[in-house]
């Protein structure tokens, strides 16, 4: 699913447009996101392509949305 990861005052924060959803990223894998899995604010886990650590904000991406018991499977 297409997604835009952006910077906010509060902290990153993740817009989901076909479900007009914004979230804050409260946990996430790897210190700089990229290649591994993130947790936002309603829940869900999303894995995020490999990109370079020093990737520019804001950008829209492909995540996968991981399982409902968020670990893949």
């Amino acid at each position: 699913m297409k997604v835009m990861i952006r910077r906010s005052p509060e902290g990153l924060s993740i817009y989901v447009p076909k479900k007009d959803l914004e979230e804050p990223i409260v946990e996430s894998e790897r210190e700089t996101l990229w290649g591994g899995w993130i947790r936002i604010g309603n829940g869900w886990v999303l894995d995020l392509p490999e990109m370079a650590s020093d990737t520019s904000l804001p950008i829209t991406i492909n995540a996968r949305k991981r399982g409902e018991d968020g670990d893949g499977r």
